[in-house]
């Protein structure tokens, strides 16, 4: 079955959407508690693992982050979960940029690749820090040169 996906986000600015990423994994054992139900930490990860992808297809990984002088700490980070998944379970995990200019926003979807039932959904905010461990009101314009290469 194929991965469902987030509706596509598109820039205000540009037209055209923004990037989003869907990569397939398998829940390991070591991911699930004694009774074989994925324990509900693990899906933070998940959605780590999905923001890396997404971060890596815009080329801007963490690496890059920290070379530009800038971090940018997760400030606010948001699940609802809808059904369990088990140990051997394949699950599709998405990722959609949903905003740029100010903070990234991260749409997070978590689907049953088998059955497509929707498992989690979510969010993350991320706020770009300068060197000096101020906040930035405003996207640096090392990232907004990235997505925009990135479309």
């Amino acid at each position: 079955m194929s991965a469902k996906r987030l509706k596509p986000v598109i820039d205000a600015v540009t037209g055209q959407e923004l990037p989003g990423i869907s990569l397939k994994l398998e829940i390991p054992f070591f991911d699930t508690d004694p009774m074989g139900i994925t324990w509900h930490g693990h899906y933070v990860k998940y959605f780590e693992l999905a923001r890396c992808e997404l971060l890596k297809k815009i080329d801007f990984t963490y690496l890059k982050m920290a070379e530009s002088g800038y971090s940018w700490p997760v400030v606010d980070l948001r699940l609802k979960y809808v059904r369990s998944c088990q140990f051997g379970d394949q699950i599709h995990v998405s990722a959609q940029l949903s905003e740029y200019e100010n903070r990234i926003k991260i749409d997070y979807l978590i689907h049953n690749a088998d059955h497509s039932q929707v498992l989690t959904r979510g969010h993350s905010v991320q706020v770009a820090v300068d060197g000096q461990g101020n906040l930035c009101l405003q996207s640096p314009e090392v990232l907004l040169q990235r997505i925009r290469d990135s479309l």
